[in-house]
């Protein structure tokens, strides 16, 4: 009888281990092929980035070494367009947290029609990166039929600002900002709604004005989903292209992004763009290690 219950237990040992091992069998097909799609493009990135390929003369191909890199890094246009680079997701990020917040705290007030104001508030993060930069350059911005010409001739300038041409990385750093100021809105306005109504009960019957209010209550219960914001954004922003390329403003004011895409476009060599993606990659990983880290940091806090 006393061994009964060991039986029982070593029984269920083994039926866990034969669960363990099927499931694995189970997800190994999902898990190869996420495998292939992610490591495989990868891979063929790196292979290039060492091979000298061209697509104007593809029988002179052969081992490169680190040439591509160092071409890359002497490009004309990468010094100008690392700066651009980080001027746009710097300026943006500002701009997304500094008017999310302000715009979440908005919304957070009861007031009539707050429910459309909140659908109508996300819609623009679902429009498409080059249908928003064509509706900002051709309906808004443009120097002639635009709506801010519109609004500047209506009070007596006779040369409306020519956006695109004159200020290009500021016009595409609006265009991105008003494509992810939802998102960080959305995100805090979350965040608002789960702080303790005790605090803020505590806080008006100490006499807490506004700004200490906000200060010291709404700027701490936000710090996290703020660094949250910061972090996804900063990985989606170092990849903008869209408004660039459709901006026409890719020799003037591009980024990183659209370096690597001349490369290949325009110059048709295959091995500085897959040198120059690659550059993007490490840059990407970095700066998202960083900011993983200051995420957990501030988690712990």
């Amino acid at each position: 009888m006393g061994g009964l219950p060991r039986w029982h237990i070593l029984s269920g040992i083994m039926a866990t281990r034969q669960a363990q091992v099927l499931g694995r069998w189970a997800l190994a097909p999902a898990v190869t092929v996420l495998a292939a799609w992610s490591f495989v493009p990868l891979a063929l990135t790196i292979y290039f980035a060492f091979l000298r390929y061209n697509l104007q003369d593809p029988d002179n191909t052969g081992w490169a070494g680190f040439s591509n890199f160092y071409y890359f890094f002497k490009d004309p246009y990468f010094v100008k367009d690392l700066i651009n680079t980080v001027l746009l997701v710097a300026g943006t990020i500002v701009t997304t947290v500094v008017g999310g917040t302000l715009l979440a705290l908005l919304l957070d007030q009861p007031f009539w029609g707050r429910g459309i104001v909140r659908l109508l508030m996300i819609s623009p993060f679902f429009v498409l990166p080059t249908v928003s930069a064509l509706v900002w350059k051709n309906l808004i911005m443009h120097p002639v039929f635009g709506l801010f010409a519109g609004i500047q001739r209506f009070f007596g300038s006779h040369e409306p600002l020519d956006w695109f041409g004159r200020l290009p990385l500021f016009s595409v750093g609006i265009v991105v900002s008003w494509q992810w100021l939802p998102y960080a809105a959305l995100i805090l306005l979350t965040a608002l709604q789960s702080l303790d109504e005790e605090q803020k009960d505590a806080s008006a019957m100490d006499g807490a004005g506004p700004l200490s209010y906000f200060r010291y209550i709404v700027l701490p219960h936000l710090a996290r989903p703020i660094t949250v914001v910061i972090l996804i954004e900063t990985i989606f922003l170092l990849n903008t292209f869209a408004e660039i390329k459709v901006g026409g403003i890719g020799g003037i004011a591009g980024n990183l992004t659209y370096l690597v895409f001349s490369q290949l476009n325009d110059a048709t060599d295959v091995g500085m763009a897959a040198a120059g993606g690659l550059v993007a990659v490490v840059l990407a990983n970095v700066v998202s290690a960083f900011l993983v880290r200051l995420v957990g940091k501030n988690l712990e806090a």
